[in-house]
């Protein structure tokens, strides 16, 4: 008998191959999860799988709070170190640029180690990053400090989406999913309420920012290392292969991870190249890059830009425009809300409106960020009341947080076992365009003052509005000519009829 010919039918996790040209007959025994097996990250206890997402998410608020929090303390850190504004907002684009760039190598060394190591390892350094910053003697430093932020924070931040959907099943991550948008968004205004307190404080300054962030860091790294478990479960199996393994003296158990094993290299240029792909090839992972690299682009705009805007027109402090961007805080959680509801509505029209039915907060969430735009634009001034401007804000960041829910969770359920390919081409360009923003955003208002500035910012949001009425009424149509749904779609056609009673699941393995 050939090679080629010593194919065998998988049963139930064992294998007994007919003997190879060399006569020698091997056997192979999967190891695999029982039904109800508390191993199985999926059984994990709901008071297991809430500890772990809400330290995923913390990391996740961390990781947002260094962001805003940073450019609320620059006009110290310029005056200390003796730099610009534009090296400042270099400090800023660059370290979201790392979210975008880094997760597409480094997420797959979680595919090869694990969850929990990558987040120890990403925690740890990302902690170390803030020491740097709070030490640095010049800008350089600083900025330096900053890229290696952004590069460890987003390796652990990346993994987030990933823990959620190891431990918890589809029709169960809304809410989950939904509190990580949340703690990413909320933790913006959040960090730049407390970043103003202490930048207000001649005595404390922009290093006492980086240091409380250290202080919170390291805390969180003793979290991770108590509450983190392993969650992929490939990783899991692989180890219950090997201590088997020891066990029996033998080399028959084995993960289905270790059989045709790519390596860490091939994992790392599929990581790479294929989210370019889908950016530069699928229509709705390009519609939805735009819309919400856009989106994402503003609110990083808006950390430069906001507190200057308040300070000229109502003569507020430090501490006062910090108190506004408590504004973005308070429209994550009304968005929070939203996407609660939005949830039922899932539930509730999956079976007519497929994944569109994803969308129907997208729509309104669409016409917020215009409106709440230019509620900003032309209320901030002198004779109207501040508060008329932060409700702008306001409206404007609980669009922000609906739609940056809807990036996670309507992707993930148009491209399945594609997912993480198509939110990283999504990431990538959103991260870009936060690097962008802050740099242009200072040559925008002083070429056409804040007002028509913001009213430009506006009318690019209207324009962009109906991209998800596109999608509610026409997605399907469009993912009918997507080259990876049609591969989705079949195999998910294969599945089902692998499914049906009667009919036997065989995975077929070459031996050898």
């Amino acid at each position: 008998m050939s090679r080629e010919s010593a194919e065998v039918a998988i049963l139930k996790g064992f294998v007994s191959p007919a003997p190879t040209a060399e006569g020698a007959a091997k056997e192979v025994i999967y190891v695999e999860f029982e039904d109800g097996d508390r191993h199985n990250p999926l059984n994990y206890s709901r008071a297991k799988k809430w500890a772990i997402t809400l330290t995923a998410c913390i990391f996740a608020a961390i990781t947002g709070a260094a962001a805003s929090s940073f450019s609320i303390s620059a006009p110290s850190m310029t005056a200390e170190l003796h730099c610009t504004q534009l090296e400042a907002a270099l400090g800023l684009g660059l370290y979201a640029v790392g979210f975008g760039v880094v997760p597409l190598v480094t997420s797959s060394f979680s595919e090869e180690v694990g969850r929990r190591p990558v987040y120890i390892f990403s925690t740890v350094l990302f902690t170390l990053t803030q020491v740097m910053v709070a030490l640095a003697p010049n800008i350089g430093t600083v900025i330096a400090g900053r890229v290696l932020g952004g590069v460890f924070g987003s390796t652990g931040a990346s993994l987030v989406g990933g823990s959620i959907a190891d431990i918890w099943k589809p029709e169960e991550r809304g809410i989950p999913m939904s509190l990580f948008a949340f703690s990413s968004l909320f933790s913006i205004g959040l960090g730049s309420v407390i970043g103003a307190v202490i930048e207000s404080d001649p005595h404390l300054g922009w290093r006492w920012v980086q240091w409380i962030h250290v202080m919170v860091s390291f805390l969180f790294v003793v979290l991770v290392l108590i509450v983190m478990s392993e969650t992929r479960s490939s990783i899991i199996l692989t180890q219950m292969a090997r201590s088997k393994r020891k066990i029996t003296r033998d080399n028959k158990h084995k993960a289905k991870a270790e059989i045709n094993k790519e390596s860490l290299w091939s994992l790392i240029k599929t990581a790479c190249s294929r989210p370019l792909n889908f950016l530069l090839t699928e229509p709705l992972v390009q519609s939805f890059s735009i819309w919400v690299g856009f989106t994402w682009g503003v609110v990083y705009c808006l950390l430069e830009s906001a507190s200057p805007m308040f300070e000229s027109v109502y003569g507020f402090n430090v501490r006062q425009t910090g108190y506004v961007y408590g504004a973005l805080s308070a429209g994550a959680f009304i968005g929070f809300i939203a996407n609660i509801y939005q949830d039922k509505l899932y539930r509730i029209h999956y079976a007519q409106k497929k994944q569109e039915a994803r969308l129907y907060l997208a729509c309104i969430s669409a016409l917020c960020l215009p409106v709440g735009m230019l509620i900003v634009a032309w209320t901030a001034a002198p004779e109207i009341h501040w508060m008329v401007p932060v409700i702008g804000l306001t409206v404007f960041m609980a669009g922000v947080m609906v739609i940056f829910q809807v990036a996670f969770l309507y992707l993930a359920d148009c491209y399945n076992i594609y997912a993480s390919s198509a939110q990283a081409g999504q990431s990538l360009f959103r991260n870009t365009m936060a690097l962008v923003f802050p740099l242009l955003a200072p040559q925008l208002f002083t070429a056409l003052t804040y007002r028509w500035g913001l009213t430009l910012v506006g009318v690019l949001a209207f324009l962009m509005a109906p991209t998800p009425f596109v999608l509610f009424f026409y997605g399907s149509k469009i993912r009918a000519r997507s080259i990876a749904s049609r591969r989705i779609l079949a195999a998910d056609a294969q599945a089902s009829e692998t499914s049906r009673p009667g009919v036997e699941k065989v995975l077929k393995f070459t031996m050898p």
